[in-house]
């Protein structure tokens, strides 16, 4: 049977302490961390992604930061390519890959080697049916869906413009629903022997530590950063610029609300995306959860990682 490559994952929501955690882990087995970060792919964006500095890499190579410009197209497939690329490479040197990061969707798409569809973007398409449901209403398009996919229908909310969207695009497309392209992903089998560890803690403590770490942003520069952004010509419709951080620091040197307003809004912003984030994480049963203010990351890390690397003879360095 062949082997599989071993994966350390370390999850959970924003301001958890991943980073700081990924970086300790690979200083204790030998690895290298790849960014499962939806926004620090962007270059230039690095105060408000919260991208590591070199101080806080500690020496440990990093990847997939700094990937592409702030308005260059970059799907999670485009995503899921390169990362799988870098994880083959560092295994390649005899390195333990670990990613780290709060996308789930990244996070997904490596590990369970999610099959994508053929369907490109396609914002012709995709305008037209923002004009129907803008003047038809969203259910007359949710009934579009319910007819060419019916399954799909059932797990999409019928105010859910973008996914209603996507699953009609990639039928128009390809002629298959992408429920088809789902049960594709569930029939593959992961090319990883995988470990995915997940830093949770008390709500009251978590939103507490995303007040600090938005004044930290400030203080470091979030509003010069987002203004040299927007004289290199990166404008406020772009993804990357709708990013949080970027589009209430926009807002505010718009002139429409203060400074002030601006830092409670994405304070409040960040809390509810963490809430997301929770909720997304919870629905995968194979993370092991860690209160890192309560428990080592490392220490458990240490005890579990036995059974990921056993059978790997590439890491007989490591000391477990």
């Amino acid at each position: 049977m062949e082997k599989k490559i071993p994966l350390l994952v370390v999850a959970g929501p924003t301001a958890t302490g991943k980073t700081k955690t990924a970086v300790e882990l690979a200083r204790e087995f030998d690895g290298e961390v790849v960014s499962a970060d939806s926004m620090q792919i962007y270059r230039y964006m690095d105060i408000g992604t919260a991208k590591p500095t070199e101080k806080e890499k500690k020496g440990i190579p990093h990847y997939m930061i700094d990937v592409v410009e702030p308005d260059e197209e970059y799907s999670v497939s485009d995503y899921q390519n390169d990362t799988q690329k870098v994880i083959q490479q560092i295994y390649n040197r005899r390195k333990l890959p670990i990613l780290a990061g709060g996308t789930g969707l990244y996070i997904k798409a490596v590990v369970d080697d999610y099959y994508f569809s053929e369907a490109t973007i396609d914002w012709n398409f995709r305008k037209k049916m923002k004009e129907i449901a803008k003047e038809y209403g969203n259910d007359f398009l949710y009934s579009k869906l319910r007819e060419v996919d019916p399954f799909s229908a059932k797990r999409i909310h019928p105010n859910d413009v973008k996914r209603i969207i996507r699953a009609l695009e990639v039928y128009h497309q390809t002629g298959k629903p992408i429920s088809y392209y789902e049960e594709k992903t569930r029939e593959t089998k992961s090319p990883y022997n995988v470990l995915i560890i997940g830093l949770t803690m008390p709500r009251e403590i978590l939103y507490k530590k995303i007040d600090k770490r938005v004044d930290k942003m400030i203080e470091r520069g979030l509003v010069e950063e987002v203004k040299m952004l927007l004289e290199m010509g990166y404008n406020e419709n772009l993804n990357s610029m709708k990013g949080l951080g970027y589009k209430q620091i926009i807002k505010h040197l718009k002139g429409e609300y203060s400074l002030e307003e601006a830092v409670r809004l994405i304070k409040r912003d960040t809390r509810r995306f963490a809430k997301r984030q929770f909720t997304w994480f919870r629905r995968d049963n194979r993370i092991k959860w860690i209160n890192p203010l309560k428990n080592d990351p490392v220490k458990i890390a240490k005890e579990k990682i036995k059974s990921l690397l056993q059978e790997i003879q590439h890491f007989t360095r490591i000391s477990i």
